[in-house]
């Protein structure tokens, strides 16, 4: 395998480049809201931001297309609510205009990028871990049966 094809392998949501940049992000909101006096605002952009990186890491670790493109819909709309309550910061004068700019970009340049890893995604046939491992329906076979043996010992006189 050459070096190139090694660094695009996505074996877990952190080498997301999308989950990356929302590490990124909620770094920067914890950074900036730090000394607000507003603990409710201060509480509800820090859940935004963690609602992204957390939404992208859950719907790659459930397996299946279907959910990952559901908690990528929501990561978005976690990084259009920071977006928004950026605004009520500066207006608040919570923070100054460039820290305002600087995340702001931050956070409409995460949105962006789902939006796009979305649009890509949704064109792949890929179904997701649990469609593509072919191992995993033996597993859940293996699985079954294991419980099947389970429920008829529990059944049988001792």
């Amino acid at each position: 395998m050459d070096r190139n094809s090694q660094q695009n392998t996505v074996n877990k949501f952190e080498d997301l480049f999308i989950w990356q940049k929302a590490r990124e992000l909620t770094r920067e909101v914890y950074k900036i809201s730090n000394n607000w006096n507003d603990r409710s605002l201060q509480d509800q952009i820090r859940r935004a931001a963690v609602s992204v990186l957390s939404n992208i890491a859950e719907g790659f670790e459930r397996g299946t297309k279907d959910e990952f493109l559901y908690f990528l819909y929501i990561a978005r709309g976690s990084a259009g609510e920071v977006r928004a309550q950026l605004y009520v910061a500066i207006d608040q004068k919570f923070i100054p205009e460039g820290e305002f700019k600087r995340v702001h970009d931050l956070a409409d340049y995460e949105s962006r990028l789902i939006a796009k890893f979305i649009a890509g995604y949704k064109t792949k046939s890929y179904g997701g871990q649990r469609v593509a491992d072919p191992k995993f329906q033996e597993k859940q076979d293996f699985e079954n049966y294991l419980k099947g043996i389970v429920s008829r010992s529990a059944t049988v006189p001792q």
